[in-house]
């Protein structure tokens, strides 16, 4: 698809009653890059481990990273139809695809997403964390202190542990990206729980870089804008569905599809010298 032809608001009203939620139900269908991107070699050879691939932005990184010649472990909770639809176009593409159902808040399951990765592919050369979670809430006072902590346990805290076991397996040369989002600058306030971990994603990417800078790994995120996933019909009521997307310039949400350049570029050799940056796919609207 072309700028003039991605979809744009009103969408009809939706809501799914699970999280993370699930594509198939989704209007229009997100384009996830499947019909659309084509690879060149910048990731031959490479293995990634990317959390949150069953769907949405990971299914767009895991595609692209694929059609770039990467092999591929795919970490999910407990979509299996998504996830395998995902395998599916890594395979397509010639490359390798490990599936790894599991919830990112248990550390022991994140010490076993980089084991089970290693002892598959026997590396990981790049590790994109993804996953995230988030819920819509009016006031402050309506957010539990277990809602909190799971906000904070999946986007932050697993980020932690799976990137401090997987530094023991990456060489110089490794790259890691971390979804961060327009959030971390624009805290939307139904998000708060959701945007300061964002924040502090961000925050954390800025830190490791200068940490890693000796080792030769480099570290960068990606924040995104309004992004057309799953996780938007499955955490927003369906008022705000309908309309998702006309707060940016470009007057609609993106689709994960549109992200993959930039997952692409920051784990490739090109991007040698970029570390520490924050790269805004946000639809015409500024980050700071």
């Amino acid at each position: 698809m072309t700028q003039g032809t991605y979809p744009a608001p009103p969408f009809s009203e939706q809501q799914q009653n699970r999280q993370p939620g699930l594509t198939e139900p989704m209007d229009p269908q997100p384009d996830h890059g499947e019909n659309t991107y084509m690879g060149s070699g910048r990731l031959a050879g490479k293995v990634a481990l990317i959390t949150g691939a069953d769907s949405g932005i990971g299914r767009a990184v895991a595609i692209a990273y694929a059609r770039e010649g990467a092999d591929v472990a795919i970490s999910y909770l407990d979509e299996e139809n998504d996830a395998m639809e995902t395998a599916r176009w890594v395979e397509k593409a010639g490359r390798r695809a490990l599936l790894l159902a599991g919830d990112i808040t248990d550390p022991t399951h994140c010490r076993d997403l980089v084991a089970n990765t290693i002892e598959t592919f026997g590396r990981i050369d790049v590790l994109v964390n993804n996953a995230a979670y988030q819920m819509s809430y009016d006031s402050l006072e309506d957010i539990s202190d277990d809602e909190w902590d799971k906000t904070f346990s999946t986007n932050i805290g697993a980020m932690f542990r799976i990137t401090k076991a997987a530094l023991k397996h990456m060489k110089a040369g490794g790259a890691i990206v971390n979804t961060t989002s327009i959030n971390a600058d624009a805290p939307n306030p139904g998000l708060i729980a959701y945007a300061t971990t964002k924040g502090a994603i961000q925050n954390f990417t800025g830190g490791l870089a200068q940490l890693l800078a000796e080792r030769g790994i480099r570290v960068n995120c990606v924040a995104p804008g309004p992004i057309w996933t799953p996780l938007i019909p499955s955490t927003m009521p369906p008022e705000k569905v309908k309309n998702f997307g006309l707060q940016v310039p470009m007057k609609r949400p993106g689709q994960p599809a549109e992200l993959a350049a930039a997952y692409v570029m920051l784990a490739s050799d090109e991007a040698s010298y970029v570390s520490g940056a924050t790269i805004a796919v946000t639809g015409g609207k500024p980050i700071i």
